[in-house]
């Protein structure tokens, strides 16, 4: 199909004229516009391109510096990884070190630590595991007195040692005692605070009126109910008492 150009008369007297192309010159002229779109895409990019490729290293510059100014980790993951490895060995020696410390720690004697959260008593020696077994630990219960006196039933926990062992202890009962039942407070040595076989067949004192003791109440072994004594069942009371001699640690968390 062939394109109608409209062209001015040069005589001025407003008219137009219309002149056809034909096909070959409708070519031609599309390919002299494909030629000078090409000539300025070259002339415009070859300066763009210049002025990129010299600035690129100002460029590149001041983007490491943004970087390091904002703070922002510019990884290096070999480097990362070798750190990671040093990181680990030195950690690795630093536990083996207190692990020695700990071991060093430990007694080579029998020694027991108390479980109070769990209510468990572990006998042990050195890393050997000797017995273990069901406690009962103080009921953290608070009992007040109409005097404004009142009392805290918790085991007391940390490092203690074992100052006394006693057979068949007798049970000097506390004002506590009878505070608890409703009766009246006697003097300090009278006769009814004495109680026989009520703490078992042993006791063993670690300090401040503290035993770990028997009970008649074997049903509630397990169960937090005490006065702040350790209490053990018959044969478990045995054994701890045969192997804890005047000086053992107690360990009580």
């Amino acid at each position: 199909m062939a394109e109608i150009n409209h062209n001015i008369d040069p005589s001025g007297n407003g008219k137009t004229e219309s002149k056809v192309r034909t096909p070959a010159e409708e070519w031609r002229g599309r390919r002299k516009s494909r030629w000078r779109a090409l000539a300025w895409g070259i002339a415009s990019g070859l300066p763009a391109a210049f002025i990129v490729l010299c600035g690129a290293g100002a460029m590149r510059e001041s983007l490491h510096g943004a970087l390091a100014s904002t703070n922002f980790p510019v990884m290096n993951l070999a480097a990362n990884k070798a750190l990671t490895k040093r990181d680990i060995s030195r950690l690795e020696k630093q536990l083996k070190v207190l692990k020695e410390q700990l071991a060093r720690q430990k007694p080579d004697t029998p020694y027991l630590i108390v479980d109070t959260s769990q209510n468990r008593i572990y006998l042990k020696s050195g890393e050997k595991l000797l017995h273990e077994a069901v406690c009962s630990s103080g009921s953290y219960v608070l009992l007040k007195a109409s005097n404004n006196q009142q009392w805290m039933f918790s085991t007391p926990r940390g490092v203690f040692r074992v100052l006394g062992k006693h057979n068949a202890p007798v049970w000097r009962r506390p004002d506590w005692a009878f505070v608890e039942e409703g009766l009246p407070i006697p003097a300090p040595y009278a006769k009814e605070r004495y109680e026989t076989g009520v703490l078992g067949e042993h006791g063993i004192d670690f300090g401040n009126g503290y035993l770990i003791h028997g009970t008649l109440y074997q049903r509630q072994l397990g169960l937090p109910v005490t006065h702040g004594c350790i209490r053990l069942g018959d044969e478990d009371l045995r054994i701890v008492y045969r192997n804890l001699q005047v000086g053992s640690e107690i360990f009580i968390y």
